[in-house]
């Protein structure tokens, strides 16, 4: 628990750098603390895939200690000896047995049979940070081990990782989204902004609901983006990125500053002519890329008409349009 104890002394230095956004004295990911670290932490990273690697990277430079990190594959491996040089890999019971804090960092379906193993292990964990990275989970998933004394966080970046040394730049100024016990709130909120991020607590039963947004946002829209891309190759288009680039950067940006009141294009102008023509297009062009277009059309026209954009005569003629194709 020292080292625990330690932490969160430490927090009211955290918190200030934090609210004076001061570059000279906040904790740096891009190199050593401007002033001495005030609690030090040995920490072990389990899974050294690209979010373990770069989290445990962001607390080394932030001055805690990495002990040991468990990989795997070849590819977890070197991304470990390129991300952590000098850090011994080890078998996970290990890295455990010698850390006050350990980032368990693997898959999210692999995390609760990872927490179960550890837990039927003869592994000292009273006093001892665990911390998962998973968007989906929670601290429920820690609940094997919290019973025998672990004290647990989940400390989610809201990133994508590419597993490109940037990795570590990026995460200054992201979002976590923190689930921890009261009793830990300003333990989680530390580590957070050692890292460079912000924290942003997220209930336990809401952790679903908070990561199918994520996801929703961040992986649908890459499907769209390629598909558009793709299309706009079968159309002709040499560069489809470079056509994209500009519409896509706008259209994004009314989205987060505006909500509803950003939508443009044919539905939110009820051009229910044109959305007819487009059917008919990728109807020939694409099957798939038709489906989609079809479900997220009759989604706009909903909100457009809730919002007032649309009237509904003009959403009426739009859905008419959009019940021909099968779902």
């Amino acid at each position: 628990m020292a080292g625990v104890d330690m932490l969160v002394s430490a927090v009211r230095y955290a918190m200030a750098c934090w609210n004076e956004r001061d570059t000279d004295a906040m904790p740096n990911p891009a190199g050593p603390p401007a002033t001495p670290h005030p609690a030090r932490l040995r920490v072990g990273v389990i899974g050294a895939g690209r979010v373990g690697a770069t989290l445990g990277a962001a607390l080394a430079r932030a001055g805690h200690h990495i002990v040991g990190v468990s990989a795997v594959s070849e590819a977890s491996v070197q991304r470990a000896e390129r991300m952590l040089p000098g850090v011994p890999i080890r078998q996970p019971q290990s890295v455990l047995a010698d850390a006050e804090l350990t980032l368990l960092t693997v898959p999210d379906d692999v995390l609760p049979e990872l927490v179960t193993g550890l837990s039927a292990t003869d592994t000292p964990l009273t006093g001892r940070l665990l911390a998962h990275a998973s968007g989906r989970h929670g601290i429920a998933v820690l609940g094997p081990a919290a019973r025998h004394g672990a004290l647990p966080l989940a400390l989610h970046p809201v990133m994508t990782f590419t597993g490109r040394p940037d990795d570590l730049e990026r995460l200054t100024g992201i979002c976590f989204g923190v689930t921890a016990p009261e009793s830990l709130r300003l333990v989680a909120e530390a580590l957070v902004i050692e890292m460079g991020g912000e924290p942003v607590f997220i209930d336990e039963a809401s952790r679903g609901l908070y990561h199918a947004a994520l996801a929703s946002a961040a992986n649908h829209l890459i499907t769209l983006v390629v598909q558009a891309a793709e299309l706009l190759g079968v159309a002709g288009v040499s560069d489809p990125a470079r056509m994209l680039t500009p519409l896509l950067s706008a259209a994004l940006d009314n989205a987060l500053r505006l909500g509803d009141a950003g939508l443009t294009g044919p539905v939110a102008r009820a051009d229910a002519d044109t959305v007819a023509g487009h059917i008919e297009a990728l109807r020939e062009a694409s099957p798939e890329a038709l489906r989609a277009y079809v479900a997220l059309a009759r989604l706009t026209a909903d909100r457009a008409l809730a919002a007032g954009i649309l009237s509904a005569a003009a959403a009426q003629r739009l859905l008419d349009v959009l019940a021909g194709v099968p779902r």
